[in-house]
């Protein structure tokens, strides 16, 4: 898996044969286990502090805004009011930040199941950590699939910040996972979860988009670049017990002065819309021609 050589550490991963993601170490800041995992983290030469677990980099100071804020804001703004939304996950805080910048967000809670990970951010990752300290933040420690299991019926928005599927994560990219999730929903609810990478794991955002499809009337798949994620690139998995919706249309338009009073780094809503427009490659296999479940993201790529 992956090593440290020379001074840079260097992400292998059985999933990518051949491949690696590599940065170069200034000092290490914390090296240690938790009951469920590894936990690194270092300061980098040019990315900041990086946060690593079980050998995969989860987030750089540098370059986090991209993921959090394409998570968090693609859900919220096709939603007409969300006041209650679960993050399974995401305990280093950035997706708690970002759903926090919205004023009719009345709660947001947090599923994590490694309360070390929380502390560790706390200390090193403070720009999204300190979100966990809001008052309309409310952190349960504990396995999110049991929490959305008690809480039926109650979120207008879930968004699943999962790590690779690695190990106990591999239950998040299943089936079951997401009859959980529909569960959760409130009627015309939507969830958003990490949908991997189009170069290395397109068999696995296929896998995911047919698991939505077989629960939900309303899916779609977006995408972002971001330099320190395994093919500089993520993707995004959206799904909605709401007939029709179609996620390519944000339902705000944020002028240039909102996006600077929100901080935003990244997301923007022409960036909302354009990432949805797939490579051929990754369309012909996520959103083939006679997927009738589909017609949405297919009608909008056929008109762009």
């Amino acid at each position: 898996m992956s090593t440290v050589e020379s001074g840079w550490y260097l992400e292998k991963n059985d999933q990518w044969p051949g491949y690696s993601v590599g940065l170069k170490i200034e000092k290490v800041l914390f090296e240690g286990k938790s009951e469920f995992q590894e936990i690194l983290v270092f300061k980098s030469t040019t990315f900041g502090n990086v946060l690593v677990l079980d050998g995969c980099i989860q987030c750089t100071e540098r370059d986090e805004h991209c993921y959090q804020e394409m998570i968090s804001h693609l859900p919220i703004n096709c939603h007409p009011d969300p006041k209650q939304v679960l993050v399974v996950g995401g305990g280093d805080g950035g997706v708690v930040r970002e759903v926090l910048k919205y004023p009719g967000i009345e709660r947001v809670t947090l599923c994590e199941i490694d309360q070390k990970v929380i502390e560790v951010c706390k200390e090193y990752l403070p720009s999204m950590a300190g979100s966990l300290s809001d008052p309309r933040c409310h952190v349960n420690i504990g396995d999110g699939i049991q929490y959305m299991k008690e809480h039926k019926d109650s979120f207008d928005i879930i968004i699943t910040d999962a790590p690779d599927p690695i190990g106990a994560a591999k239950g998040l990219y299943e089936l079951d996972y997401y009859r959980c999730l529909k569960a959760a929903l409130k009627p015309n609810g939507i969830i958003c979860s990490q949908g991997e990478n189009l170069w290395l794991d397109l068999h696995v955002a296929d896998q995911l988009l047919s698991s939505c499809r077989s629960l939900f009337p309303s899916i779609g798949y977006a995408f972002a670049g971001i330099p320190t994620y395994a093919s500089g690139q993520i993707g995004f998995v959206m799904a909605s017990s709401r007939p029709g919706l179609d996620f390519t249309k944000p339902l705000r338009m944020l002028s240039d002065d909102e996006l600077d009073k929100m901080d935003m780094k990244f997301y923007n809503s022409s960036i909302h819309t354009a990432s949805f427009v797939l490579p051929q490659f990754a369309k012909k296999v996520l959103f083939p021609a006679s997927n009738g479940n589909s017609e949405t993201q297919k009608n909008f790529q056929a008109d762009v």
